[in-house]
């Protein structure tokens, strides 16, 4: 059976059986798609109506329908954001916090049901294939978008990159430069349910041979999803977004802790070669030339 048939054919088990099909999901009297802002609302403490679009990739019109149908439950309120007005709150009323429980009390209950006939070691095996599953499927759906190092996305990225490096570094880190991209600098994260899970640049470099080269900088990947191929398919697109700005090779510093990091590059075709910059926190130096023909 082909994966396309073995995940399709998973869907169809799976929705069956957790109560997707009915039009009262888990009894609760509301579908499925309500159920679900309702579970991001409450779970998040209250959120933003754009998070809530963003996590769950729906579309302005049928969010705002679902949050007119939880606003007539009584449930929910959208409000002004205290310190931006144009943004657009969502917060759970007192009987919503009642209904969230309630839901995740059946929610609770009916994946204990469908699990109670296994015996431990095969709900060991059917958690750690859930897992795996999981975090395959969404590696499989994550989208790459170019951004300014000032998004939001990238901000964020960025200081989870700095904090990592500061925590593995022996001495610390403490990066200087500008916070704006260099002239012809590009930069792209990589984004999850609203959420930024990989981010990396590639940015001119003039190298003393005249061969025109991109530098791959602040290459990170969440701790979370280390093993499903992020970084390599992050690599990947940025060495394709160096052929587009007319580089003929690539070319990254890295620090010696983070053995991880070499064995992506090394595994992805990069040749150590000497020191080409000053960077204090820079131990090993990698190349790549890029072939014209290849596609991420």
């Amino acid at each position: 059976m082909s994966l396309t048939s073995t995940l399709r054919h998973f869907n169809r088990t799976y929705t069956q059986r957790i109560g997707v099909l009915e039009d009262s999901f888990l009894g609760t009297g509301r579908p499925l798609a309500a159920s679900r802002v309702l579970f991001e609302v409450g779970s998040s403490g209250g959120t933003t109506v754009r998070t809530l679009r963003d996590r769950l990739g729906l579309d302005s019109g049928q969010l705002a329908r679902l949050l007119r149908s939880l606003e007539a439950e009584g449930l929910v309120l959208t409000a002004p954001g205290d310190d931006d007005r144009r943004v657009r709150t969502v917060r759970l009323t007192a009987a919503g916090e009642a209904a969230y429980q309630d839901l995740e009390r059946r929610s609770e209950e009916r994946a204990a049901a469908l699990v109670d006939p296994l015996t431990e070691r095969q709900r060991d095996r059917l958690a750690r294939a859930l897992a795996e599953a999981d975090l395959l499927v969404r590696a499989a759906t994550v989208s790459l978008e170019r951004v300014e190092p000032t998004h939001p996305a990238a901000v964020e990225a960025t200081g989870r990159y700095v904090a990592e490096l500061d925590g593995r570094f022996p001495g610390g880190f403490a990066p200087g430069g500008p916070d704006a991209p260099e002239p012809g600098a590009v930069y792209v994260v990589a984004i999850s349910d609203g959420e930024p899970v990989a981010y990396g640049g590639v940015r001119p470099i003039d190298l003393a041979d005249g061969v025109p080269t991109g530098e791959v900088k602040r290459m990170w990947v969440h701790g979370g999803w280390r093993g499903a191929g992020l970084g390599a398919r992050m690599l990947r697109h940025l060495e394709q977004v160096a052929r587009e700005l007319g580089h003929e090779r690539v070319v990254l510093d890295t620090n010696g802790t983070l053995t991880e990091a070499i064995g992506l590059y090394e595994r992805a075709g990069y040749t150590p070669i000497e020191r080409y910059n000053d960077n204090p926190y820079a131990e090993a130096f990698f190349t790549k030339p890029l072939s014209r023909g290849t596609r991420p």
